[in-house]
Formats: structure tokens, sequence, C-alpha cells
């Protein structure tokens, strides 16, 4: 199994902490988790009693070093963007979200 990249992985949990204002943060979270070579992208907000978690994109790295975007088909499973860009590093599908 492929592992993400040390630096990919810092550049999108440094994209994670800065996409949520400083006067938001005891309501809203971003994080991100790998599932293998791919990176989900999970908002948390706040609730009456409880958080509750939405999955707003994924990031996956295929096996010749290249970034994609997957977007929720609705159902619960995830397809690939076919009008998302693709690149060597994060950065740029992150600017997509």
């Amino acid at each position: 199994m492929t592992v993400i990249p040390e630096l990919a992985m810092r550049q999108i949990e440094r994209w994670c902490a800065q996409r949520v204002p400083e006067d938001l943060k005891d309501r809203l979270r971003v994080e991100c988790r790998t599932l293998g070579r791919t990176v989900a992208i999970v908002e948390w907000r706040a609730g009456d009693p409880e958080w509750t978690e939405r999955e707003i994109a994924r990031l996956h790295l295929d096996e010749f070093g290249i970034w994609s975007m997957l977007r929720s088909d609705g159902d619960g499973g995830w397809l690939a963007d076919p009008d998302g860009p693709v690149a060597s590093t994060p950065p740029p599908l992150l600017a997509e979200i």
C-alpha cells in the first residue's frame, strides 16, 4: 500500500487548519483522514447536543503520483470529478474546494 507523502499531508493539514476563521473555531472544524491513497476532507459542525461530520471532498493519489479530486455521488459513494484538476501536489485541488 502506498503511503501519502509527508509533504503532501502537511500541505493538506495546513489547508484544513487555515480553513476555519478564529471566531468559528468553537463551532466548526475541518480535518483530514487518510484512507489508503485517498485523503478525506471532513467538516465538523457543532450541533445541539453533538458535533456532526460531513466529508466534503476526497483527494486521491494514483500510482503515478498524480492527485485528483473525488466528489460525492449523493448516495454515499465517491466518483472522480471529470472537470476537476489533476496535479502533482494537493494545493491546486484544495483551491477547488
